[in-house]
């Protein structure tokens, strides 16, 4: 299973889970301040636009988040569940995939799956945009905010895709076609006859 496609905003900044405040705000400005100047120091394209807005957006978030220990350990705790519901729902699809606990778990997971991406690579990614410190560290402004709002849907659509085809959607519900019923129906529709 690989984690990582759970936003890990600890290693957005370089960091591990134990790290304190302080060492959260000097890789923030270190990193943002190297961004700053990579931007400013190459040509910008549309592509290079989007990935310089994801990437600023990530470390506003990274440092908004990681900074406040409220925020902190509940971003922790959303993860860990998320990740922790994943392997649930994967191993009980292996055993049994057409049993109704499969069935809920995948649901649970799908919904708890949801409200992690849309919290924390959106909501509050866009939220530390309005941060005053983030602001004054990234030059973060309106401008940013309505480009990156889109860049952050299709961030977010595209990782929740990822997770979904390396999960076992089609081990847990098993299809179960009447193929002599769709015979028929085809012969008809074959025959000029309708359904």
């Amino acid at each position: 299973m690989d984690e990582d496609v759970y936003i890990n905003y600890f290693s957005v900044l370089g960091l591990d889970e134990e790290c304190k405040t302080g060492d959260v705000r000097k890789n923030y400005k270190k990193m943002m301040k190297d961004l700053i100047l990579e931007i400013h120091s190459t040509e910008v394209t549309p592509d290079r636009l989007d990935q310089y807005l994801l990437t600023m957006a990530k470390l506003n978030a990274a440092f908004y988040i990681l900074r406040d220990e409220e925020r902190r350990n509940a971003y922790v705790e959303h993860r860990k569940k998320v990740i922790q519901l994943e392997k649930q729902w994967s191993e009980k699809g292996e055993k049994d995939p057409s049993s109704p606990e499969a069935d809920q778990l995948r649901r649970e997971y799908d919904r708890i799956l949801r409200d992690f991406l849309t919290k924390y690579m959106e909501e509050l990614v866009l939220e530390a945009g309005r941060d005053k410190e983030c602001v004054e560290t990234s030059n973060w402004d309106a401008h940013h905010e309505r480009h990156a709002s889109r860049v952050l849907r299709h961030y977010r659509q595209k990782l929740y895709s990822q997770i979904h085809e390396r999960l076992p959607y089609y081990d847990v519900t098993k299809p179960n076609i009447d193929w002599s019923e769709r015979t028929q129906t085809a012969e008809k529709i074959l025959q000029g006859g309708k359904i």
